[in-house]
């Protein structure tokens, strides 16, 4: 009589779920929207807030709210209720900004530049969506200073935000953003960024009243800030002939040397139309 040999048969791993899956990648993305309401312009908010601004339920909202407080990237305000960025964020703006070699060269041209043209000077770095004011140099002996907080993110009006449509090197990125926009002001703003390659500059009234002359800088990957002039519209000329420009360029070139980048500005734009 022949003796059956017993299989084992493995159990089998249970596959990962699809919709798993999905609700993993949307708690992510809920969690990036909460923490982007945090500006300097609102440094605290509450679920109640939270939820209103997300149209997520209250319970939804505080849940998450408590769950990043418990994770260290929100912390309880001394309000009850609201919340505030949490140490970790901290922790995590301060080694990315760290690492910007650009952080660390800039402010002495900054200063310099702010001297020369008796106004304040702002570097911006690019963010999520936008330009992010990362350091600001104010010349406090004029009478009228205008300045912009640390921290804030730039609208895509901004001449900072067309410098960054026109050399960053994720143009598909740019595209998407651009999309957002309504049709009129989008292609508007497209004529925009083909001038600034043209011209390697960008001066522009994003606010009433206050003008921003900007150039780029760049490091060996590319577009990496930009640095602006700032002040009041009758204190500061939008003119390709500005001495203000001049010296903004200046700048940047000086800067975009130290980091061992290439000056787009300077180079022919192969787009240009003849």
């Amino acid at each position: 009589m022949e003796r059956e040999e017993a299989s084992v048969v493995k159990p089998s791993r249970p596959s990962e779920s699809p919709k798993g899956d999905q609700a993993d990648i949307q708690a992510v993305s809920r969690v990036s929207q909460i923490l982007a309401l945090f500006t300097p312009a609102t440094p605290e908010l509450s679920a109640s807030e939270v939820a209103d601004r997300l149209q997520l339920n209250r319970t939804t909202a505080y849940r998450y709210c408590t769950s990043l407080a418990a994770a260290g990237l929100l912390e309880r305000a001394k309000e009850p209720g609201r919340f505030i960025p949490g140490g970790l964020l901290l922790q995590l703006g301060a080694f990315a900004v760290g690492r910007r070699r650009v952080v660390n060269v800039a402010p002495r041209h900054m200063q310099a530049l702010s001297r020369a043209t008796q106004m304040s000077v702002v570097l911006c770095l690019w963010g999520l969506t936008g330009p992010v004011v990362s350091r600001v140099e104010e010349d406090t002996a004029t009478v009228v200073v205008v300045s912009v907080r640390v921290g804030s993110q730039l609208s895509l009006d901004a001449a900072q935000s067309i410098l960054f449509l026109a050399y960053h090197n994720d143009q598909l990125s740019m595209e998407r953003l651009l999309a957002t926009l309504p049709p009129e002001r989008r292609e508007q703003l497209r004529g925009q960024v083909a001038h600034v390659r043209d011209v390697g500059h960008c001066s522009l009234s994003s606010t009433p009243g206050v003008v921003a002359v900007a150039a780029p800088v760049f490091d060996e990957y590319g577009i990496c800030a930009t640095v602006a002039v700032i002040g009041t519209d009758n204190a500061l000329s939008m003119a390709d002939d500005a001495p203000e420009l001049r010296q903004v360029m200046e700048t940047t070139r000086l800067i975009t040397s130290e980091l061992g980048g290439t000056y787009l500005p300077d180079r022919p734009n192969p787009t240009a139309t003849p």
